[in-house]
């Protein structure tokens, strides 16, 4: 029988999303890569935006609740700066108005997630 921890962690829409958002922007740089033979701006999405749902899954095993408000603080962090990033790939024409449109609604459901965890987080952090 699994233990109840196991089956929330699985169930998590949030660490969900945040993968499955890192998987289109290694996509999306090797697209920038390969076909636009962009290496700069393409790193730093990339960084920023698999880092979302890498420091998600710290978060899973943090050490006290200001650990795990921390983690998700700087998760949302480089939610916003991903958020950057896009718009700059989009402003310079390396990604299209439907690429844009694609992924733009994603990141930006990942920053309204990810401040609604540190709100509610740092609001029941106060209560004790």
């Amino acid at each position: 029988m699994e233990n109840e921890d196991e089956m929330i962690v699985r169930h998590n829409p949030v660490r969900e999303k945040s993968f499955a958002f890192a998987l289109r922007i290694v996509k999306l740089a090797k697209f920038l890569q390969g076909e636009k033979k962009e290496f700069v701006l393409s790193k730093q999405v990339l960084r920023s935006g698999t880092a979302i749902g890498a420091l998600i899954r710290e978060a899973e095993h943090a050490q006290s609740k200001a650990d795990f408000i921390n983690k998700m603080s700087i998760a949302l962090k480089e939610a916003n700066e991903t958020d950057y990033w896009l718009d700059l790939l989009h402003q310079s024409d390396y990604l299209t108005r439907d690429s844009y449109s694609s992924l733009h609604p994603d990141i930006q459901e990942l920053i309204k997630l990810l401040v609604s965890i540190v709100k509610t987080s740092k609001g029941t952090k106060n209560a004790r």
